[in-house]
């Protein structure tokens, strides 16, 4: 699959670093873009991001086009602004533009929001993401396989994440497994 993985300025940076890890493994055409306001967050909360393959504002990605869709986009972890800004049309970067680009084109796109709690107008603005063909996709990890560290946390939700663009994994075992 040909994916664009976008790491936005949210705390939970991790889960876009491990997915990015595991679609490389797989041998998935990923492409990576880490928001300006990511590389901040990554840079205060100490996480090492993988190799961003376009700035946020290079254009020259292929996603940014419908004549050239990825097979899916997933924004890990998607801020608010950024779902603000997908949610209203607003494509002023790469990421918000391959993300309208999936939609429009009826590709896969996942929003890994990382915020609580959640105002009406975040509510909003993933009911439209919805509605339009997204997925909404809380950073809400379960506990039934029993964690033990924080990477099987990490591991819990990137694994839902793998299961809602049809990708096999091992990451976790699954209820009454």
């Amino acid at each position: 699959m040909k994916i664009l993985v976008a790491i936005t300025g949210a705390s939970g940076l991790e889960y876009g670093v491990r997915l990015v890890e595991v679609l490389k493994k797989q041998k998935h055409d990923v492409t990576v873009v880490v928001s300006d306001a990511g590389k901040k967050v990554a840079e205060y909360e100490g996480v090492k991001l993988p190799k961003a393959d376009f700035d946020e504002g290079d254009f020259r990605c292929p996603y940014v086009s419908g004549s050239n869709p990825p097979d899916a986009v997933v924004v890990a972890p998607c801020s608010l602004k950024t779902l603000g800004q997908i949610a209203g049309g607003i494509a002023s970067n790469v990421i918000t533009r391959s993300s309208e680009v999936a939609l429009k084109e009826n590709k896969k796109l996942i929003l890994l929001v990382r915020e609580t709690p959640l105002s009406y107008i975040a509510i909003e603005n993933m009911k439209k993401i919805n509605l339009a063909g997204g997925t909404i996709m809380p950073a809400c990890p379960g506990f039934y396989h029993k964690p033990k560290k924080v990477e099987d946390v990490i591991d819990f939700v990137v694994a839902r994440v793998l299961d809602h663009l049809e990708i096999k994994h091992n990451l976790m075992k699954r209820w009454k497994e």
